[in-house]
């Protein structure tokens, strides 16, 4: 397990905490209007992007510059700070206070650097807790110091254990982390497509998946398939593209079958996509009834996170070919990446 103290005075910031991958929607916004923590509590996860100031317009970056950090269409611009903020969910958070002037939101405090070491005042993150974002504190890559303390590396468990997670929530909206798993999982799927169509089985997986890779490509007979493969499903007929639980962890993928393309996905949402519940119309075996509410049913048709589909696209270095970097410019204008110390003065 880790602490993380200040790397100013020494003090602690946080309570010891087990280490998990980064979630596809740690930076998704917009969705339900008050979403909870990021992250389970007793437990940090690390953003490798580079997301502290100098930010550097898209203007004054070579192609060779770009591709160093991972980037192969254009953007609006690169941090050129260190990479390596740390997510928490705010309860883990101990020794901190927030600086008032800089806690302006819409209904609370939203992206700037508003945290503070409480022992010798210097700045260590940013809390956010405003409306449409997701409760979160990530501290600085500069402002902390990572210490070991005995205890578990992991949570407890193997980590594949995970309960499916519905695509609509109570109120009838469809599921941010859905939005952002699929959007992010479309760039994968897009670019392994070679441009030709794909083909998708109905229902849930068209719902979420197949209305956009049919905007996206071209029409006509599937040069290729997609379907869910992992843990309790059958090996073969093996797809062309294979979604995959990601590890909640380590971020590591489920190894795909042989001859097929790995696209992960988050575990819960996979697992729902894989397994999922008899919807509303379905046959029961004979002699059954059922006996659970069905499935809910959106208020609307289902959108991924473009945002994150064009974000994720940028770095794949398959962006560089004419018809992907086509489809690329067709979903939308440059927006920068919000990092965790966004607007750090």
């Amino acid at each position: 397990m880790a602490v993380f103290a200040c790397a100013g005075c020494g003090a602690e910031l946080t309570v010891p905490v087990a280490e998990v991958a980064l979630p596809p929607h740690a930076h998704r916004e917009g969705g339900n209007r008050y979403l909870p923590p990021l992250l389970e509590p007793g437990t940090f996860a690390v953003d490798p992007e580079p997301n502290e100031q100098p930010w550097r317009p898209w203007s004054e970056v070579t192609a060779a510059e770009a591709a160093e950090r991972g980037l192969y269409a254009p953007v609006d611009g690169l941090w050129s700070g260190p990479g390596g903020a740390v997510l928490l969910t705010p309860g883990d958070t101990r020794g901190t206070e927030l600086i008032p002037e800089r806690c302006e939101g819409c209904c609370a405090a939203a992206d700037r650097s508003n945290l503070a070491c409480a022992r010798c005042g210097r700045t260590v993150g940013t809390r956010v807790d405003d409306c449409y974002r997701w409760q979160a504190v990530w501290l600085h890559p500069r402002a902390f110091r990572r210490l070991s303390v005995e205890g578990p590396a992991r949570p407890a468990g193997d980590g594949w254990a995970v309960p499916p997670l519905p695509p609509v929530e109570p109120d009838g909206w469809w599921s941010d982390r859905w939005s952002a798993t699929v959007g992010e999982a479309l760039a994968e799927i897009v670019a392994a497509s070679g441009g030709e169509p794909v083909g998708v089985a109905p229902g849930l997986l068209t719902e979420t998946f197949g209305r956009t890779l049919q905007q996206l490509l071209p029409g006509g007979p599937p040069a290729c398939t997609l379907r869910p493969a992992g843990p309790g499903l059958p090996a073969v007929p093996a797809p062309d593209l294979a979604l995959v639980p990601r590890h909640p962890w380590t971020g590591a993928a489920w190894p795909a079958p042989s001859g097929t393309v790995s696209v992960p996905l988050d575990a819960e949402v996979w697992a729902y996509l894989a397994f999922p519940p008899l919807r509303p119309g379905s046959r029961l075996p004979a002699g059954e009834v059922r006996d659970d509410p069905p499935p809910l049913r959106p208020d609307r048709l289902f959108e991924p996170d473009r945002r994150l589909l064009r974000h994720r696209l940028a770095r794949l270095p398959a962006v560089r070919q004419p018809w992907l970097r086509a489809i690329y410019d067709r979903l939308g204008g440059h927006r920068h990446h919000p990092g965790a110390s966004e607007g750090t003065p």
